[in-house]
C-alpha cells in the first residue's frame, strides 16, 4: 500500500483517483480548487482531503495531478503550497494534465533539482475510460521512475507506455488530438454525405465499420452524430485548447498542421453556434446546417 496525493477531480480525475483507493486499496489523499468536489469524493471513497495540495503531497510516494493547463499545473505544483513543496526526497509526481512539453520539461527540472522523480502522463479515452479503468496513458520520464510508478498506473490504464524522455508524454498527446480531430472531420463529412445521398446508413456502417474506414469514433459516435445528440463526451473547448498546444509546438518543431489549423477554426465556429460543451463529434453539425 502506496501512500498517495491525488490533485484536480475533475471528470477524469475524480474516478482515477477512485480507482487508487477502491482497486489499489492505496492511502489517497485528495486536494480540489472547490473544496465540495473533494468532500464528495471521500464520503464516496473514503481517504481524506487537505486544505492545498502543498498538504496533501505532505509524505506521499507519489503525487498524481489532473487540472486545466500549463497555469493550472504550475498553480498546484509550484509555489509556497505547491504539491512539490511538500513532497519527501524519492517521491514522484506523475502530471496527467494535458498540457505543452515545455512546462512537462519544466517540472522535470524542479523536481530533480529536490530529489524527486518527475513523469508527464497525459491519458486517453475520455470519461469512461477514466471511470471504467481503461485509459491510454502516454509518459514521458526516465525508466527508473516509471517502472516505480507503473503498477500504481496499471490500476487504470488499458495501455501504459513509456515514450522517452520528459515531455513525450505531451508530445504524443498532440499527435493523438491531431489524428483524432482529422478522423472525426472525415466521419463527418462521410456521414452527412451518405444521409444526403438517401442511403441507409444503418447497413452502412454495418460494412463500412468492419473495413479500413473502422475507428474508435465510428464504432462510438456514428449514430449520435446522425442524431445531432451532443450533451456527452470531450467538449470542444477542451479540443481547441489541445489544438492550440499542438498548433504552438508545431511552430517550434516546423512540422506543417494546414488540416488541423482549419480544424481549429471548424471548432471556433462549433463554439460560436453555442456548443463549447458538445463533444467533439459536433463538427457534423457545421454540415448538417450549412
Amino acid at each position: 500500500m502506496a501512500k498517495i496525493a491525488f490533485v484536480g477531480l475533475g471528470v477524469m480525475g475524480y474516478p482515477m483517483a477512485g480507482h487508487l483507493k477502491g482497486k489499489g486499496n492505496h492511502d489517497v489523499t485528495v486536494y480540489n480548487r472547490t473544496p465540495a468536489r473533494a468532500a464528495d469524493w471521500v464520503r464516496e471513497y473514503g481517504g481524506r482531503s487537505a486544505a492545498s495540495p502543498r498538504d496533501a503531497a505532505r509524505d506521499a510516494d507519489f503525487v498524481f495531478s489532473c487540472v486545466g493547463n500549463d497555469d493550472d499545473v504550475r498553480a498546484v505544483a509550484c509555489g509556497e503550497n505547491g504539491a512539490l513543496e511538500g513532497m519527501k526526497q524519492g517521491a514522484i509526481y506523475v502530471d496527467h494534465t494535458t498540457a505543452s512539453a515545455g512546462v512537462a520539461r519544466e517540472l522535470d527540472a524542479r523536481a530533480r533539482a529536490r530529489g524527486l522523480g518527475f513523469l508527464d502522463a497525459p491519458v486517453s479515452g475520455g470519461q469512461s475510460g477514466a471511470q471504467n479503468g481503461q485509459l491510454g496513458i502516454m509518459v514521458g520520464g526516465e525508466p527508473a521512475t516509471f517502472a516505480r510508478a507503473r503498477p500504481v498506473l496499471d490500476l487504470y490504464a488499458k495501455s501504459c507506455v513509456l515514450i522517452g524522455p520528459a515531455g513525450s508524454g505531451q508530445l504524443t498527446k498532440m499527435v493523438n488530438q491531431i489524428c483524432v480531430a482529422g478522423i472525426l472531420q472525415g466521419l463527418a463529412e462521410g456521414l452527412n454525405f451518405g444521409r444526403r445521398a438517401g442511403l441507409d446508413m444503418d447497413k452502412v456502417l454495418s460494412v463500412i465499420g468492419k473495413g479500413a474506414a473502422a475507428s474508435w469514433q465510428m464504432d462510438n459516435r456514428w449514430q449520435t452524430m446522425l442524431e445531432g445528440k451532443f450533451d456527452f463526451g470531450f467538449a470542444v473547448d477542451w479540443m481547441r485548447k489541445d489544438l492550440a498546444i499542438c498548433l504552438g509546438e508545431a511552430k517550434t518543431n516546423g512540422a506543417r498542421l494546414p488540416v488541423t489549423a482549419l480544424l481549429d477554426q471548424f471548432y471556433a465556429q462549433v463554439q460560436a453556434r453555442g456548443g463549447g460543451r458538445w463533444d467533439t463529434s459536433s463538427l457534423i453539425n457545421l454540415l448538417a446546417r450549412d
